[in-house]
């Protein structure tokens, strides 16, 4: 009986501790959505992308703020790929080749110039 008392003290701690961090950094947020975008972010939860529909929001702010607000050093650009590329693209993920599809693009992007440089100095050189 003991022990569970000082499990339920601490348990207790740490929630309201938790919960004061929480609010000291964050704030509530009211936006109306209309239907079909709920209706959209609740997929995505149940098919397990997301916990709630407000991680899923907060997935999409924190996207949208990244690609708005980027480091000095990044400039964004956005690519639009033929559905049967990305397929490819996901097949070489799942094989290890890259981590993500922002990555594999980075990576042919940083061997397209490598190899249109190589090119230009075999040319400036001949």
């Amino acid at each position: 009986m003991f022990y569970q008392t000082i499990v339920r003290h601490i348990q207790q701690h740490l929630s309201d501790t938790s919960e004061r961090t929480m609010a000291s950094e964050t704030d509530r947020v009211t936006v109306r959505l209309p239907i079909r975008s709920l209706e959209h972010l609740q997929t995505l939860v149940t098919q397990g992308e997301y916990d709630t529909i407000s991680d899923a929001i907060r997935a999409a702010i924190e996207g949208l703020l990244r690609d708005k607000f980027p480091p000095e050093y990044v400039e964004r650009v956005t690519v639009d790929l033929p559905k049967g590329k990305v397929v490819e693209l996901q097949q070489l993920i799942r094989e290890g080749d890259s981590v993500s599809i922002e990555d594999a693009i980075r990576n042919a992007v940083r061997e397209y110039i490598r190899a249109a440089v190589d090119r230009s100095k075999r040319r400036g050189s001949g």
